[in-house]
């Protein structure tokens, strides 16, 4: 399969989607100049569909720094960059429609944090992984999913918080896993 990803570092990291690399048996990156590196995977997290790969090259590559999701405002023009349909280097604009929604799109995870940014930039298969960019060119999300009756394009598109997405990638460079409070308490009625 194909997908999509980020580079978030000039050493080689690279956010992606946890769907698109989980059965993978081997993963090779193509960059826009054809450029074509194995990846490894650094570590997953399949609660917020999120995995950083790594690349070695002895050359920087160019890289996306995150942006402040946060930030990110209803209304605002947004542009989606994948690969959808494995057309390389696809652009799609549209509008952030809301922000922290939850859908319902993981229940396959006994524990799964839903905050999407939905826009209707056209995501389709393939952009999962990519980058959601605001107009200043500041990364605000990463592509992740659409709501579809017929598994393609219908309007409503999501993406994870890039300020979300910083937090598990840096989580995954420093601690091979995400780091999560627990709070200890129960509480009933």
């Amino acid at each position: 399969g194909t997908g999509s990803g980020v580079i978030i570092s000039p050493d080689g990291y690279i956010v992606t989607n946890n769907h698109v690399i989980a059965q993978a048996n081997q993963l090779m990156v193509t960059l826009n100049d054809n450029k074509t590196y194995e990846a490894s995977v650094v570590g997953t997290d399949p609660n917020t569909d999120i995995a950083l790969l790594k690349v070695e090259t002895e050359d920087p590559l160019p890289y996306l720094v995150f942006g402040d999701s946060d930030n990110a405002k209803i209304g605002e023009w947004v542009l989606a960059v994948g690969n959808p349909f494995n057309l390389t280097s696809t652009v799609t604009a549209g509008i952030v429609s809301a922000k922290a929604r939850n859908v319902g799109i993981m229940r396959t995870q006994e524990f799964s944090i839903e905050s999407f940014i939905q826009t209707d930039a056209a995501i389709n298969r393939g952009n999962s992984g990519g980058a959601l960019v605001n107009l200043n060119g500041d990364l605000i999300g990463i592509n992740t999913a659409i709501a579809t009756p017929n598994g393609l394009y219908a309007g409503y598109g999501f993406a994870v918080p890039s300020n979300l997405a910083k937090k598990v990638a840096s989580d995954l460079i420093a601690y091979g896993v995400v780091q999560r409070a627990i709070m200890g308490i129960m509480i009933r009625s």
